[in-house]
């Protein structure tokens, strides 16, 4: 694709039209600046982008965010809303790691006040915090209480004594989508997750200590909770083996089934069936199952951090959630219908996007020692991105590449001599996640302030992070 063939709107908004291919629905935006938008030509995310636009029943607009990059069957941080009654479901418009997401927990104290406590602090995540590829954690969950948590998800988790009320109120859906049904998770998802809650894994997810180190809009801040060097953690994780295996199973059948529907798709990583078919409502009844195990994960990872800080730093802490917010997900909204204007039931799809709605807290974390930022949700998002925005970074570089291009150690010695406290399970993984994989997140962010969409409240710098 070339530059010519987008048309500008604004400085943050660029549309790729549908006469641009015959099979597209729906036009293509992408919010980006200019600064950002050549590093983008050169790759495959956005012709993602057009392949989402010809989905059965999308509406207004294919979507994607400033931190896009390519994925499985749509880009990630791609957004797209479909018609619930006469639109289609697609596995690949959330992705592999269902509801992987990240909360926000707040203290009390000041970076100074606790300064020399860090590196402790760093040591305690590690040892509380399974994480690691396919690593277990400290429960085996039954059959029964593995259905329990798929279709409570942290509500179960509070309900055993893992966490409070107030957890489940600051909790994006609070920590369950009522949709899920057990049964619709096949038995070797469930194999793969009875001994994952609790764990990050590996990848991208960490657990990160951070300092509130810069102040955009005092009032919110406050109203937030928020203040200058405050002490604050991050936890990003989502759904382990068993959301992966949800998606592999579920991609499968679609791809089956779609010709009896008379389905054909430019991609067959799309793999779509109608929302309102058996298909595409087992899959969504799986995919919130799924999503509830991530909030649980997240909810039981929260006790463990929380253990952690009061072994570390002592008690009378009570580490209280600002926020959970999920990135990888399909939900049900309602917003106006492009032929009719009528409000509509829609299937909305993010993938690497961040629910914003107005007034909402919005946490976007930036690749491993830079910054992160907490934003809050406008108006502007309902009508420019189905109340949406980015969700971090977003990858420059592909694992392979980063891993034959930087030294983990080296990564290492850096971030230490930066004041931040690294725990790894390796040094691989370490190269894998260098902020030179990823995209500047001071730009992701003021995009995402200039559009409207969210506007920024603080910025974070990290002093200890933690990741398998």
């Amino acid at each position: 694709m070339k530059k010519e063939d987008l048309i500008k709107i604004n400085d943050y908004t660029w549309e790729i039209p549908k006469s641009y291919r015959h099979d597209m629905r729906v036009p293509a935006r992408i919010f980006i600046s200019e600064k950002m938008i050549g590093k983008l030509l050169e790759e495959e995310a956005l012709e993602q982008v057009v392949n989402v636009a010809t989905l059965p029943g999308i509406q207004k607009y294919s979507l994607a965010m400033p931190d896009i990059h390519w994925g499985y069957g749509f880009a990630v941080g791609g957004v797209a809303a479909v018609d619930a009654e006469h639109g289609v479901i697609s596995p690949g418009g959330i992705g592999f790691d269902i509801n992987c997401g990240v909360r926000l927990l707040k203290t009390h104290v000041r970076y100074d006040e606790i300064k020399e406590k860090i590196p402790a602090l760093a040591s305690a995540l590690y040892k509380e915090v399974p994480s690691g590829v396919g690593r277990g954690g400290q429960m085996t969950l039954s059959e029964k209480e593995l259905d329990e948590v798929l279709e409570r998800g942290a509500e179960k988790i509070v309900a055993d004594g893992y966490g409070t009320q107030h957890d489940l109120k600051h909790c994006e859906s609070g920590g369950r989508l009522p949709e899920a049904d057990a049964t619709k998770v096949s038995k070797t998802a469930k194999a793969r997750g009875r001994d994952q809650l609790g764990t990050i894994g590996a990848g991208n997810h960490f657990v990160e200590v951070d300092r509130v180190d810069e102040i955009y809009d005092e009032q919110t801040a406050k109203e937030f909770g928020l203040f200058k060097d405050q002490i604050v953690i991050l936890i990003h994780c989502g759904s382990r083996g068993l959301g992966h295996q949800i998606a592999t199973d579920y991609i499968k059948r679609m791809l089956v089934a779609m010709p009896k529907y008379g389905i054909t798709l430019p991609d067959r990583q799309l793999a779509a069936c109608p929302f309102t078919s058996p298909e595409g409502q087992d899959y969504y009844k799986a995919m919130a199952a799924g999503a509830n195990f991530a909030w649980a994960n997240r909810q039981r990872i929260t006790w463990e951090v929380r253990k952690a800080w009061e072994h570390a730093i002592g008690k009378g802490e009570s580490l209280e959630l600002l926020y959970d917010v999920a990135h990888n997900i399909a939900k049900t909204e309602e917003y106006p219908s492009t032929s009719s204007g009528q409000v509509k039931k829609m299937v909305v799809h993010r993938k690497g996007a961040t629910r914003a709605f107005p007034g909402q807290p919005v946490i976007i974390p930036g690749s491993m020692g830079t910054h992160s930022f907490v934003m809050i949700g406008q108006k502007e998002s309902l009508e420019q991105s189905f109340g949406t925005t980015a969700h971090g970074a977003g990858r420059m570089m592909s694992r392979t590449q980063a891993k034959h291009e930087i030294r983990g150690a080296e990564l290492r010695e850096q971030l230490e001599a930066e004041g931040i406290s690294v725990r790894a399970g390796s040094v691989a993984g370490l190269a894998e996640e260098a902020p030179e994989a990823y995209k500047d997140i001071e730009d992701v962010a003021d995009v995402v302030h200039r559009t409207g969409i969210a506007r920024k409240v603080v910025r974070l710098r990290p002093v200890a992070v933690m990741k398998g």
